[in-house]
């Protein structure tokens, strides 16, 4: 296209480029003139149009439409400048794309029920993962893949235990993983539950997981980074760790359910900082 016609920079409130924007002209009939499509750094330019009074409409899938005014002079040209778009549910996202979650700023922890009065902590040191944001953010993504025998909860008898047959069995099974398979359903402004499989010692379950957004800016090696926080529950005996000890009075050593509990520091793109 040429530098005449409208232009217009697509953005979320908080400055990012909305790629997937479309911008609607209409004359004062409400006769559509043209339609175009921003580029990825959101940018939207149309051809030259005839001097007159025009109503542009801005649209992109998962946010509210936004309509202005925009005049045309002699030279068919008309500047728009920003265009802000509102996410429909009011909770700003990252953008669109990839995001590679940093196990050097995220931690991956579990906590499980001690002889009915306490709880006992730990997590996993060895995890990766990535996250897809979509344009429709109902329909994104996310895997992830921990090292079983990065567990670590402070006491090393008890470790080894767990890496045993009795619980883990990282002989047989080193790895647990879990992706999602059903989208994400909105929990609340900034809240989504994520349906997916977990899949530990050769069993797979549904688990969903509930996620709540923090939000992003820039780090120190010039990167961006979107953060999260996530919980979910698991009952033990759906993967096969059905080890428990009984006490005096029917009390369990080890409570039935596990919770997960998740940071995670999610950094823009497929490569990690070397810092």
């Amino acid at each position: 296209m040429s530098d005449g016609g409208l232009r217009a920079r697509v953005r979320t409130k908080d400055g990012w480029a909305v790629h997937h924007a479309a911008l609607t002209v209409t004359d004062m009939t409400g006769s559509q003139i043209v339609r175009a499509l921003a580029d990825e750094a959101g940018m939207v330019r149309t051809d030259p149009l005839p001097a007159g009074t025009y109503t542009v409409i801005v649209t992109a899938v998962g946010y509210q439409p936004t309509a202005s005014t925009a005049i045309v002079g002699a030279s068919g040209r008309a500047d728009l400048g920003n265009v802000t778009l509102s996410r429909q549910g009011g909770a700003e996202l990252p953008p669109p794309g990839r995001w590679t979650i940093d196990p050097a700023h995220s931690t991956v922890g579990a906590v499980a029920q001690h002889l009915g009065i306490s709880s006992i902590r730990g997590h996993f040191s060895e995890f990766s993962g990535q996250i897809r944001i979509a344009a429709r953010v109902e329909e994104s993504t996310v895997t992830a893949t921990l090292s079983a025998g990065s567990i670590d909860t402070g006491n090393k008898q008890r470790d080894d235990h767990l890496r045993s047959a009795d619980f883990l069995d990282i002989e047989t099974y080193p790895e647990i993983t879990y992706r999602s398979t059903g989208g994400l359903t909105p929990a609340g402004p900034d809240r989504w539950t994520v349906h997916g499989e977990l899949s530990m010692r050769d069993h797979v379950r549904a688990v969903d997981l509930d996620l709540t957004y923090l939000g992003t800016g820039a780090d120190p090696w010039g990167g961006t980074r979107a953060a999260f926080r996530g919980v979910a529950e698991l009952r033990r005996e759906d993967f096969a760790l059905n080890y428990n000890q009984m006490l005096q009075a029917g009390i369990a050593m080890i409570g039935t359910t596990m919770r997960v509990e998740l940071d995670i520091q999610a950094v823009r793109g497929d490569v990690l900082p070397t810092a």
